[in-house]
Formats: C-alpha cells, sequence, structure tokens
C-alpha cells in the first residue's frame, strides 16, 4: 500500500505548489509511481507547474461526484514515468465535497501507486481538512519570515486535531542576502523553530521561477545542486 502525504501552508506564496510538482517528480525519477492530486479548487496551478494543462479534461471533482472514473481523470507525465497528474477543478462546485470524499479517493489510489502528494489549498479552513482527509503525513512549507513561521505552526496544531501526527516542514525561498543584512532572521533561527521536523531548506534561485512559468519542474535538470536538494528532502520524506 502507499502513502498519502498532503502538502500545506499557513499563507499563500510560500511555494507550495512548487514543493509538490518537484517532490513528485523527484519521487518518480527514482523509480516510484506517484500521483500529484490538486485539492485547491478555484485555484489549481498544479498542472501549470508540470505542464499539462492542457491535458486537463476531468478534475478531482469529476471523480468525487461520479461523473468520470478515476482513470479518466489520471494524466500521464511524459516527462517523468511513473508520474501522473489529477487536477483540481477550476471553480468551486455546487455539490458538498468532504473529508471522506478524499479518504475513501485516496484509499483507491494507494492501491496503484506508491505516494499521492496532496497540494492543498493554503490556510487552515474547511479547504485544508478536505485535502487533508486520507493523508498520512503531511509537508509544510513555510517562507523564512516570522509571520510565515507563526502560520505553520497554527498549521500543525490544525494537522494534529486532524489526527496527523507525521508532520515535517521544508523552509523555502531562504534568501542569504536578506538574512546578511538583517532584513530576516538568521538561519539558526528559522531552524530551530522547527528543529526536529525540519525535512530541508530551498534558497531563493531565479531558475526555480524560470521552471514554474516553462510548466518543467526544475529536478528536470539533473546535476544541479537543486535536484540534489530535493533528492535529500524526498529520502527525508521517505525515512521520516
Amino acid at each position: 500500500m502507499g502513502k498519502v502525504i498532503v502538502v500545506a501552508s499557513g499563507k499563500g506564496g510560500t511555494g507550495k505548489t512548487m514543493f509538490t510538482a518537484n517532490l513528485g517528480a523527484t519521487l518518480a525519477m527514482e523509480g516510484k509511481r506517484v500521483v500529484t492530486l490538486d485539492m485547491d479548487t478555484g485555484l489549481r496551478n498544479l498542472d501549470l507547474y508540470l505542464g499539462l494543462e492542457s491535458n486537463v479534461v476531468y478534475d478531482v471533482n469529476d471523480v468525487m461526484n461520479g461523473v468520470c472514473r478515476i482513470k479518466q481523470a489520471l494524466i500521464k507525465d511524459k516527462s517523468f514515468p511513473g508520474l501522473y497528474l489529477m487536477a483540481a477543478s477550476p471553480k468551486r462546485p455546487d455539490g458538498e465535497i468532504t473529508p471522506l470524499h478524499t479518504r475513501v479517493l485516496c484509499q483507491k489510489l494507494i492501491e496503484k501507486f506508491d505516494y499521492v502528494i496532496v497540494d492543498s489549498p493554503a490556510g487552515i479552513d474547511d479547504g485544508l481538512a478536505i485535502a487533508a482527509g486520507g493523508a498520512h503525513m503531511a509537508v509544510v512549507v513555510v517562507s523564512p519570515d516570522y509571520a510565515s513561521a507563526r502560520d505553520g505552526e497554527m498549521v500543525r496544531s490544525v494537522l494534529k486535531e486532524m489526527g496527523i501526527e507525521k508532520i515535517g516542514f521544508v523552509i523555502n525561498k531562504l534568501n542569504m542576502d536578506m538574512i546578511k543584512k538583517g532584513f530576516a532572521p538568521n538561519v539558526s533561527e528559522i531552524v530551530r523553530t522547527f528543529q526536529k521536523e525540519l525535512l530541508g531548506v530551498i534558497q531563493v534561485d531565479e531558475n526555480i521561477s524560470v521552471s514554474t512559468n516553462l510548466g518543467a519542474p526544475i529536478v528536470f535538470m539533473q546535476n544541479t545542486y537543486i535536484a540534489d536538494n530535493f533528492r535529500k528532502i524526498s529520502q527525508r520524506i521517505q525515512n521520516f
């Protein structure tokens, strides 16, 4: 049986969707069968980050409402054998979607996939509860600032209330120039906040922005420090 990982954040703009796409691609390159599940209904972007937007016919809400079968909504990523996408709906559904719907869907997906990576909406409202409905583990993506760190702690608290015990953190968009100038918390201060649960740190790099705009995960550029960093984060997640 596979593992379901929900990727969450306390606020938008932390790089949660970028992380989901690159974690999925990294695991796929390691020989795992992976499906990335976009649960950010109404604000879907994961299809753009993977360069699969023109292939979307059915979405996750179509599956949950019985409009199509799971197989019809799965989109294969040709660049990364073993990686699939199930896109979010471009608009909020009229029907009622609950955490139970997500749990049932994830239970079916892990029968065929090693990992289901769920990209959740930012924040701690019902969207997070629905996205995390079938999760065994959570990764909270934060940016290196006090507000994001505090929001991340709140997300951790909410996820624990949902019964998710394995919760790790990734610090994204670390800007060493800002830290040296005293405009951002220093590295040791940030790391200390999430000490035991820290899965990795990702530095600011314009190549990441370029890759997301091109719809090609940055880990596609192998033999780079970024790809190596994601491999290390992937290993920590698998061993967490």
